[in-house]
């Protein structure tokens, strides 16, 4: 944890404010402005950019991973930039919280993959590029979008643990978020039922 600087009210307000920066639906959002769509309506009903690639638009799906990543960086950032850095590693939970749990579609959002990327990069982009290679390899050797997410989540507090322990309690706190926001993934890979990448 870095060292604790500012009073409560701040930490109140920006906790507040990454919230709702995170609880933007970008994927509804783009989903509907390019006519796709109710994007509650197709696939898994997520908000996430692999559910927008269901409506067999890549544009829509990677302007959506890009936005969800972009929600926990600028949180991240504007937070560090205005109250400092113990203010800017809760704004990235906060902005995670607000993903997976926007007030606006009843506290039902995504899984918080891209915008758990898009906080760690914010917050130290070493554990990033971390996460971010345990995902491609996981990805390309098992081929399960999910339980790459689960590594690359897993990976972030175990680097932290042993390069960057100032971040280790905020990558502990993601992880545990991304693993309970993947629950029925996890019984289906279990169960054997899970979709591998490419499988329709």
């Amino acid at each position: 944890m870095p060292e604790i600087v500012n009073t409560l009210p701040t930490f109140a307000l920006w906790a507040v404010i990454a919230y709702l920066i995170g609880s933007i639906p970008s994927g509804v959002i783009i989903a509907r402005v390019m006519g796709l769509g109710n994007l509650r309506d197709i696939g898994s009903g997520n908000i996430g950019a692999t559910n927008v690639l269901r409506t067999g638009s890549k544009k829509a799906a990677a302007l959506t991973l890009l936005f969800d990543a972009g929600k926990g960086l600028v949180a991240v950032l504007l937070a560090r930039a205005v109250a400092g850095p113990d203010v800017a590693q809760l704004a990235g939970f906060a902005a995670m919280i607000g993903h997976c749990f926007p007030v606006w579609l009843k506290f039902n959002g995504g899984k918080g993959v891209a915008t758990f990327y898009g906080v760690l990069f914010g917050v130290l982009w070493p554990v990033g590029v971390v996460a971010a290679v345990a995902w491609l390899a996981t990805a390309a050797l098992l081929r399960y979008s999910s339980l790459a997410a689960l590594v690359a989540a897993l990976s972030a507090p175990i680097a932290a643990f042993f390069g960057w322990p100032g971040v280790f309690v905020l990558t502990t706190a993601l992880w545990a978020l991304i693993f309970a926001r993947h629950r029925t993934n996890i019984h289906r890979l279990v169960s054997g039922e899970e979709s591998k990448i490419g499988q329709k």
